[in-house]
């Protein structure tokens, strides 16, 4: 006798026997029992999860010999020569292939014929959404009105094709994919009547890859059975399947964590090297940042998981110990990319190129601080001060923006538009200050704007938001305080505003800047670096400057803003040093500002409209709402 596969062997003959359907067997049950049955019903769902096994069923509850019933026989000569395909009265036709008007009118021909042998004739029209517009409309009379013996079974994968002429006609049970525990639980069940050795992480990757459909789960367990000699072990599946080991899964996700760029390179190579889908990798990336998700926001899950009656996952362990290591919002934001990459992995010119530049991204959110921080600076207490290699840049950020935060709230009790308080996200801040970044005319710059963020990391701006200064940090701003005092500077202090002190050399700074940002050479935070320093004497080859954020006096910034330089006229090399700011472009601009708005705020107190409006009326004045119209060319005002 030749083998039958799987998924035609273990076909269900009962609604019992049926899997995960219980919402379809419990309905047309309760019908079949109170024979409340309608003429048509519309099966739809994707593949392999049981349309035309229900349909066959429910023919047999029609035609068994023993009556309607909801649980035929099976082994009376009707529900066996369903079973086999030659019941008479049972008709199935494959829209697919036969989707002209000539075919239907052939089949509906036999609709005035009574049955021959059972009860009911029962017309199961396979994938009906593909028959062509003129099918439909010559079936609709006698889907509408059939005969007492007549039943309609329609069933689909796409029931948005289908007309609305013919939907309103049926009865309609969306068949749902089912889940991989379910899936599993089946397959479990089939290879013990088959007496075939498998291993639970080895039908556990067939269910996941079944995507719903128990047909293909059976299907994929043949050929993993064929592969593996008799047996399923976890290796020759995955190898079958072309799916990612999840402990790469488990290495990629640490190595995005600590930002090590060549470990996720190495990984990526290795996937490559292997022959492992690109896809699959961030298909299971993805499915184990969910699962972190989860425990992140759930921290009892395996003890729910265990009262329900659930096995427990054999990688929770693993799972539990990245999410504890990775902030819930970056799981988030990884689990994002992993998705919209997939997508994107059609359009790279090699599914491998494709996965290293996704992961590449997700690394370009991981800035390391301590790399990017070198100052060049004469004094040794500086260089000691700026090293951040025994604290966390998350430290230094959230000192930074509770240093920017007290700034901005004394400078203007009316305009808060680019405060950043403690609680404000950075992630707002940075937008606010993004205007200055972008549109060069606006030259409308204040303390609160010089965040010079370099860890844009997740975890970062989460850390910086929410982390009090700790102690130790507070002893290593002491010793930069001391090391300055030491060189006669006097230390910034948070909170304090300090007025305008103009000098010459401010004069001749402040028209240099403006000219870099009129002609586009300065943009971000080396155009930051520019409007907020101050300008303090100029030799022949070198300039010295004053810049009042250690973040600010960053290398790169200070090489970009020396090439800029240079392209005006200026070939000079430039040398910063800490301290007190007194006059700065930015300074310069908002006192500019901060006068205009007074003598406009005065100038409408003053009007005599407006005065008599609030006498009249008993109006008030919303200071905050007073502002300068701002001229089209914002460069012009300063000269």
């Amino acid at each position: 006798m030749s083998y039958i596969v799987l998924a035609r062997k273990y076909r269900p003959k009962t609604f019992a026997e049926l899997v995960g359907q219980s919402h379809v067997v419990t309905a047309l049950s309760n019908a079949l029992t109170t024979q409340r049955l309608h003429h048509a019903y519309l099966f739809t769902g994707t593949r392999g999860v049981g349309k035309t096994t229900v349909s066959r069923i429910l023919a047999k509850s029609l035609n068994c010999e023993k009556g309607i019933t909801c649980d035929p026989c099976g082994v009376c000569d009707a529900c066996t020569q369903i079973d086999a395909g030659r019941f008479v009265d049972y008709t199935e036709l494959d829209a697919a292939s036969n989707r002209g008007v000539d075919e239907v009118q052939q089949l509906l021909e036999q609709a005035v014929y009574k049955p021959v042998q059972g009860r009911f004739k029962v017309f199961m029209i396979d994938e009906v959404h593909m028959l062509t517009n003129h099918a439909f409309n010559s079936m609709l009379k006698t889907l509408e009105e059939p005969p007492e013996y007549l039943k309609f079974v329609l069933a689909t994968t796409d029931p948005q094709k289908v007309p609305v002429t013919v939907l309103s006609r049926c009865l309609q049970f969306n068949l749902r994919p089912m889940a991989p525990e379910t899936i599993l639980e089946h397959l479990q069940a089939v290879l013990g009547t088959e007496v075939v050795s498998a291993e639970v992480k080895a039908l556990q990757l067939i269910a996941r890859s079944a995507r719903g459909s128990m047909r293909d789960a059976l299907s994929l367990t043949d050929q993993a059975i064929a592969f593996g000699g008799g047996e399923l072990k976890e290796e020759n599946v995955r190898l079958m399947l072309g799916s990612v080991d999840v402990g790469y899964i488990f290495d990629l996700i640490k190595a995005l964590s600590l930002g090590n760029g060549n470990a996720v390179f190495e990984i990526c190579e290795n996937i490559r090297k292997m022959g492992i889908n690109a896809a699959s990798t961030l298909e299971e990336m993805a499915r184990v940042l969910q699962r972190m998700a989860v425990v992140q926001n759930v921290p009892n899950f395996d003890q729910i998981q265990q009262k329900e009656g659930q096995s427990v996952d054999p990688d929770a362990d693993s799972v539990a110990s990245l999410a504890r290591e990775l902030p819930p919002d970056e799981t988030q934001l990884l689990y994002s990319m992993c998705l919209q990459g997939r997508a994107e992995l059609g359009l790279a010119p090699d599914e491998y190129t494709g996965l290293a530049m996704i992961l590449l991204r997700l690394l370009a959110f991981k800035s390391e601080v301590n790399s990017t921080q070198t100052v060049d600076s004469s004094s040794e207490a500086q260089k000691k001060t700026l090293k951040t290699e025994d604290k966390p840049a998350s430290q230094v950020l959230a000192r930074h923006e509770l240093e920017v935060s007290g700034q901005s709230q004394k400078t203007s009790s009316n305009d808060t538009s680019h405060a950043v308080t403690p609680e404000q996200p950075l992630v707002d801040s940075l937008k606010q200050a993004e205007p200055l970044a972008t549109h060069t005319a606006d030259l409308d710059t204040s303390p609160s704007l010089s965040l010079p963020v370099r860890d844009m990391s997740v975890s970062g701006i989460n850390q910086a938001r929410t982390e009090q200064v700790e102690p130790s940090e507070m002893i290593q701003v002491s010793v930069h305080q001391q090391a300055q005092a030491s060189q006669g500077l006097e230390t910034p202090k948070p909170g304090v505003v300090r007025e305008l002190v103009m000098t010459p050399e401010g004069d001749f700074w402040s028209e240099v800047v403006f000219k870099l940002v009129e002609s586009q050479l300065v943009h971000g935070l080396n155009r930051e670096l520019a409007l907020q320093s101050q300008l303090l004497g100029r030799e022949s080859d070198a300039w010295i400057l004053r810049v009042e954020s250690e973040n600010l006096n960053v290398k790169n910034h200070k090489d970009q803003l020396q090439v800029a330089l240079k392209a005006v006229g200026y070939d000079v090399s430039l040398q910063f040093e800490i301290g007190v700011v007194k006059d700065s472009p930015a300074r310069r601009n908002i006192a500019k500002n901060t006068a205009r708005e007074k003598e406009l705020i005065e100038r409408i107190q003053n009007d005599p409209l407006v005065i008599k409006m609030v006498q009249d009326f008993d109006a008030k004045i919303i200071m905050g709402s007073i502002k300068p119209i701002e001229p089209k060319n914002k460069l012009s005002q300063h000269g």
